[in-house]
């Protein structure tokens, strides 16, 4: 299902694998944006995926590392990810990011999957 339009609280949180916090907020076949939410000290594990990613910092401090390189970004930040490279990030201090991944990730869309089988494998 394609969603075009969405609306400040309107997106139910649901737990990430890395104990952090999302909300699928739009998305097509092609595109999806991803709101992310994390406490002080909180990690997104290093991964990679096949999707590009671009983030955009909305919120708070965070340690990004992609592809080994590793720059603290603040509110009005933003990175991208290229296809498969490894990237992760440390939150210090409470924010959020808002991240944009082509084509859509299928799997953040998965009804009753289970975390941890998705806990430290890559995103199909």
């Amino acid at each position: 299902m394609t969603e075009m339009f969405s609306r400040a609280g309107e997106k139910a949180w649901e737990p990430t694998p890395d104990g952090n916090r999302r909300r699928v907020l739009v998305h097509t076949n092609e595109l999806m944006m991803v709101e992310f939410a994390f406490e002080k000290g909180g990690v997104g594990v290093l991964h990679s995926h096949p999707h590009v990613q671009a983030s955009y910092v909305a919120e708070g401090r965070f340690e990004v590392t992609v592809d080994g390189r590793s720059e603290i970004l603040e509110t009005g930040g933003s990175f991208i990810v290229p296809s498969n490279l490894v990237h992760g990030v440390k939150a210090l201090e409470a924010g959020r990011l808002v991240d944009s991944f082509a084509p859509c990730r299928a799997d953040f869309l998965a009804r009753g999957l289970s975390f941890e089988r998705l806990k430290g494998k890559p995103a199909p």
